[in-house]
């Protein structure tokens, strides 16, 4: 090589050294400014970006698939107990804690029953359904059809006492559908709004369906009929979802100890209160009022008893769904079958089923609000296309049935219960939706109560080198 030629060489060189160098320095300083937004981006704590339609149907997909039992109104307590034993003399019962769905006692719950008068309650669901749509008040006056006066009632029915004529309102037919359990309150509300029987029952059978009640069925609205069916778990979830819906029922309707129809303002024009000879069958112009008492015997005789409704013909049995309310804690009962000879025999029953089934469980569980955790929880994720997600309960409830198992009262039982959320603030590299990165646990004098999974709530794929570099350097910083 000659001395011309490397002279030529060095400068060339240097002119590779020199963009190599230069190229080094944007490279270091592209780096840092990524690392130093990311770092900003990161240690903002911001929320990640909401899911997308798509993401949350494959979400709810997903949680469906690998949770079912998380979907449904009932499910089994996270725990296991000892089985009670408890004196219960009807043929089938459940008792269920009300603001999670768990069940904490169950004998032939499955058994196929008459409802009886229990049907109403599904009625009733119907006509709150249609106010909170819009579509009836609770003060309009109702006309009265011929098929809804007391008079044209099946024997033996119970009767709020319609007459030809009257003027009531639809809030009084409700108070004389849940107080008096009146067959002809039923068939009013019935032709009010659907025009005819057969309709209504079309309505009632599909709130049944929606609920996937597989062996509710209806043939009439008032419960008279033997051929309309249910269990006693199905009536569980029906009233659960019926006090989720409708709160307000419960004082309105089904704690009202007393009703008295007809007064003087539901008479047709030209009668007056006057007694009434029905010796020869109830006739189509009543004028005598009647006070009724509430045919739920456990109203004002069980501690927080509000609700709900009794049911009875020869062949159910005595039935009753029942509820309870103590402090933050409501429990609902079904009993079915219960036996008796008598109305005052079958009363009985009813009383001391539902006195035994509500006592053992205010003695044994108490709730425990843990909504403070049963929420969104963002994880920060480094070296992934997104910054950030979320990792959400499987189980969306926001209490848990404590058992009694610590202290001298359940105050102080519940004063033990600790509660701890365990999760990564970070996560390096790809996610996959439904993972489960966590979980939320609820322990109790050393025991586990319950361990719900967080998972992630989208999908995350590993980043590009150049940003998955960034991150790193972003992360040292947040960790120092």
């Amino acid at each position: 090589m000659t001395e011309k030629d490397n002279g030529r060489k060095i400068p060339r060189l240097r002119l590779i050294f020199g963009s190599a160098l230069a190229l080094a320095v944007v490279f270091a300083l592209s780096l840092c400014v990524t690392a130093a937004v990311r770092f900003r981006q990161f240690a903002s704590g911001a929320e990640p970006s909401p899911l997308s339609d798509d993401e949350r149907v494959a979400l709810m997909s997903l949680l469906y698939e690998r949770y079912p039992e998380n979907f449904g109104v009932l499910r089994n307590l996270p725990y296991s107990i000892p089985s009670p034993n408890l004196d219960v003399r009807a043929k089938s019962a459940i008792i269920v804690d009300v603001s999670n769905g768990n069940i904490l006692y169950q004998k032939n719950a499955d058994e196929v029953i008459p409802p009886a008068s229990m049907t109403k309650l599904f009625a009733m669901y119907v006509v709150d359904e249609e106010v909170s749509a819009g579509n009836l008040s609770y003060d309009q006056i109702i006309p009265l059809v011929p098929e809804s006066w007391a008079c044209n009632m099946p024997p033996r029915s119970s009767l709020m006492f319609l007459g030809e004529g009257q003027r009531v309102t639809l809030e009084e037919l409700l108070l004389g559908l849940s107080v008096c359990s009146g067959n002809d309150a039923a068939y009013a509300l019935a032709y009010t709004i659907s025009g005819n029987m057969e309709n209504f029952v079309e309505r009632m059978n599909l709130v049944a369906s929606d609920l996937g009640l597989v062996n509710t069925h209806f043939v009439e609205s008032s419960g008279y009929s033997e051929r309309n069916t249910t269990t006693a778990r199905e009536m569980a979830v029906f009233a659960c979802e019926y006090l989720r819906r409708h709160p307000d029922s419960l004082a309105r309707y089904h704690s009202v100890m007393s009703f008295t129809y007809p007064k003087e303002h539901n008479l047709a024009p030209g009668d007056s209160p006057a007694p009434q000879d029905f010796s020869q069958g109830l006739p189509r112009h009543i004028t005598m009022p009647v006070t009724q008492h509430n045919t739920n015997p456990l109203l004002g005789r069980l501690d927080g008893c509000d609700g709900l409704k009794t049911g009875y013909i020869d062949e159910s049995g005595y039935n009753l769904a029942l509820t309870a309310k103590r402090g933050g804690t409501r429990f609902l009962s079904v009993t079915m079958g219960g036996p008796g000879q008598n109305s005052a025999e079958g009363q009985a029953v009813r009383v001391h089923d539902g006195t035994e089934l509500m006592e053992w469980a205010f003695y044994s569980f108490a709730d425990y609000d843990f909504s403070d955790y049963s929420r969104p929880y963002f994880v920060r994720n480094f070296g992934s296309s997104q910054r950030a997600f979320a990792l959400i309960p499987v189980l969306q409830e926001k209490t848990a049935t404590i058992p009694f198992l610590t202290g001298t009262t359940m105050a102080e039982n519940l004063a033990s219960v600790e509660i701890s959320a365990d999760y990564p603030r970070w996560h390096k590299g790809s996610v996959l939706q439904g993972e489960v990165l966590g979980g939320i646990e609820i322990t109790l004098a050393g025991y586990t109560i319950q361990r719900i999974p967080l998972v992630a709530d989208r999908t995350a794929k590993k980043s590009a080198w150049f940003i998955a570099l960034a991150d790193r350097i972003a992360l040292l910083f947040l960790k120092a």
